[in-house]
């Protein structure tokens, strides 16, 4: 039986997803682009229960595709549990993409139904499976055939507003496919980010199925997050966007945090994710990767204009450093652990 309002677990319980026992209910989301192994390993650092990779082409990992392989397959040894999104549209090609990701050290796979994304939905795969419901499922019993572990699949409500097409999907997902849970974005595809979720949409879903529920969209601070649990019952919730430069909203969600990070804290933060983006691309690629991260960062630290242009300008990861740990004095500086 569901929980109801005043029994919903909190977010510190720990909770099931196909046998692998889940720490805590906030789980950090798979970002496209983004969510390599440092990403993931910092929102472990910070409470994450689960992490989910960035999406992975399941043709580049059938394919043996050696940057595939190389830097989106790469698991550190503290993020798990840790859960590899996945996206095709050939049900073989995904069970052998599957199969080398459980080698790879997967705990869970995940399929992605849910990108809107141009040139991954005129491939057939990402929301564009919400048209086609047999080879949605044919993909799930693929990636369980060939991996052997537990498969969830996230996946939006429909593909336009009134459409309820995901939400028909997960289901059929849930009860025939054997996914060992859902993660629900309760927005059409084309609104993409904006628009309010529906989350009367997704407590719906939590009473129809047995498998867990996680939410997704519109989870932006601690107090959304909040209320998107309790409106949409859902069994944890999912941050995505929420989380880029304030890992510390893990904390706060999980009992570890009461107040915001102090500065130190922060040029910290950055100062080691500078590092890891170093030791995982090389000096020159890393300059460039990380002119995404900076505007997260400044906005918290309320650096100038000025030390924000210069850092979106900078192929110097010297500088970039000399610049960040300006925002500070040296005496305050800390460094966080690995």
């Amino acid at each position: 039986m569901r929980a109801t309002p005043d029994t919903q677990p909190p977010l510190t319980d720990p909770f099931e997803i196909g046998g692998i026992e889940i720490p805590n209910r906030v789980l950090l989301a798979p970002l496209a682009g983004i969510g390599n192994w440092f990403v993931r390993l910092q929102a472990k650092r910070h409470g994450a229960g689960l992490t989910v990779s960035e999406m992975i082409s399941s043709f580049g990992l059938h394919y043996r595709n050696e940057r595939t392989l190389r830097e989106l397959m790469r698991i550190h040894p503290d993020e798990h549990p840790v859960s590899i999104q996945l996206f095709g549209h050939d049900p073989e090609v995904m069970r052998s993409g599957a199969a080398i990701a459980a080698e790879a050290g997967a705990d869970l796979i995940d399929i992605n139904m849910g990108c809107p994304v141009r040139k991954v939905r005129k491939t057939g795969a990402g929301v564009e499976l919400l048209s086609d419901p047999e080879l949605a499922l044919a993909l799930l019993r693929g990636a369980r055939r060939g991996s052997g572990l537990p498969v969830t699949v996230k996946l939006r409500s429909g593909l336009r507003p009134g459409d309820r097409s995901g939400f028909d999907l997960a289901v059929r997902l849930a009860e025939e496919g054997g996914a060992a849970a859902i993660a629900f974005h309760p927005r059409a595809a084309t609104v993409q980010h904006k628009g309010t979720p529906d989350y009367a949409l997704t407590r719906d879903l939590t009473e129809r199925i047995e498998a867990p529920v996680i939410v997704s969209g519109g989870l932006d601070d601690a107090d959304s997050v909040r209320r998107a649990y309790r409106e949409s019952g859902a069994d944890a919730v999912m941050l995505a966007r929420g989380s880029l430069g304030n890992p510390w909203l893990f904390e706060e969600l999980t009992g570890r945090r009461a107040e915001p990070p102090s500065r130190e804290e922060v040029v910290a933060e950055l100062l080691w994710t500078i590092d890891r983006a170093e030791e995982h691309m090389g000096t020159d690629r890393a300059a460039r990767y990380l002119r995404k991260f900076y505007p997260w960062y400044v906005e918290v630290l309320g650096a100038s204009k000025e030390v924000a242009t210069e850092l979106q300008r900078s192929a110097d990861l010297p500088r970039a450093r000399e610049l960040i740990a300006a925002q500070i004095p040296l005496s305050a500086r800390l460094t966080p652990s690995l």
